[in-house]
């Protein structure tokens, strides 16, 4: 089964901020500006950006390059970018709990020795060890250097002689602006992304 145009998260939200918010598929922005709650940018380059409404947008000619899909009344463009009318929040996220956010989190040190450690130098160790009940969380887990958590083994850090530097806790939430990315490369978003 092959995926659609339609079904691919290739349409950047907005806030009537221009702040960016979320993706959609070219489906769903389609139903958002059909019912108003959203304009597309019609995007040529960084200097020329407006805002359309539905009824113009299937008016707006097919440039070559853009994604277009066919209709009875011909091809109509698929947006890139579209603003959501009456929001004006960027909502928060804290980041999904996996081995690279701890060690961003931790900042790439060993959670007992204060070492900076290089990519692939690091474990994720539990301070409670899973064999005693020690949940996998961003309360329980830190990075350690591969030689420190092979000694703490299966035991805690009081039992095996460390002392952790900072008691671990969940990050912040975030901006979802931070955790959005460009994975289709469409250069109408770069103006709206965090780097």
């Amino acid at each position: 089964m092959s995926t659609s145009i339609l079904d691919l998260k290739t349409v950047l939200v907005l806030n009537r901020n221009w702040q960016a918010i979320n993706t959609r598929t070219p489906a769903e922005a389609f139903c958002q500006m059909a019912t108003d709650v959203a304009t597309a940018l019609d995007i040529q380059g960084t200097d020329f950006m407006v805002p359309t409404k539905w009824e113009d947008w299937q008016k707006l000619p097919v440039r070559e390059g853009d994604a277009s899909i066919g209709t009875s009344r011909g091809e109509i463009r698929v947006p890139t970018v579209i603003v959501v009318a009456n929001f004006s929040r960027v909502p928060k996220k804290r980041p999904k709990f996996n081995s690279r956010s701890l060690w961003e989190r931790d900042g790439g040190r060993c959670q007992y020795t204060g070492k900076n450690l290089a990519p692939g130098e690091g474990n994720m160790d539990h301070v409670v060890p899973q064999s005693r009940g020690g949940a996998t969380s961003w309360e329980n887990c830190v990075l350690a250097a591969r030689d420190v958590n092979s000694r703490n083994a299966d035991r805690t850090p009081e039992e095996a002689g460390l002392r952790l530097l900072k008691d671990p806790k969940a990050p912040a939430e975030m901006p979802v602006t931070m955790f959005l990315r460009n994975v289709h490369d469409i250069p109408d978003w770069d103006p709206f992304l965090v780097n």
